[in-house]
């Protein structure tokens, strides 16, 4: 059976996002409305946000649920903002665009 944990992804999950948007866990607890010691509870593994504050956490955080369990991303509220900037592009801009990322992409002789 195949076997994953959830539980260590969602806390790696959240102190990843956290770290990046530069916030203390003080700090997003209160800015979610709970105690000051909220994350830190969650961070120490001795409970779980409920689905409602979950969602306040993804709003804080600047990502949607999806982006939050999408590890492939390390930053999706940027990779998402790009996303958006590149659908004003033409065609044209389009393809020198993907031919750069394409260059970046392939390791250097």
């Amino acid at each position: 059976m195949f076997e994953y944990d959830y539980e260590r992804f969602f806390l790696d999950r959240l102190l990843a996002l956290r770290t990046q948007k530069g916030v203390s866990a003080r700090e997003m607890s209160l800015a979610l409305g709970q105690s000051e010691n909220y994350i830190n509870y969650i961070d120490n593994e001795r409970g779980f946000p409920s689905m409602r504050v979950f969602f306040a956490i993804c709003v804080y955080l600047g990502v949607t649920p999806k982006e939050f369990f999408d590890d492939g991303s390390a930053d999706p509220a940027y990779l998402r903002e790009l996303i958006e900037d590149l659908k004003s592009l033409d065609a044209r801009d389009l393809e020198m665009v993907s031919q750069l990322v394409k260059r970046l992409k392939t390791p250097s002789s």
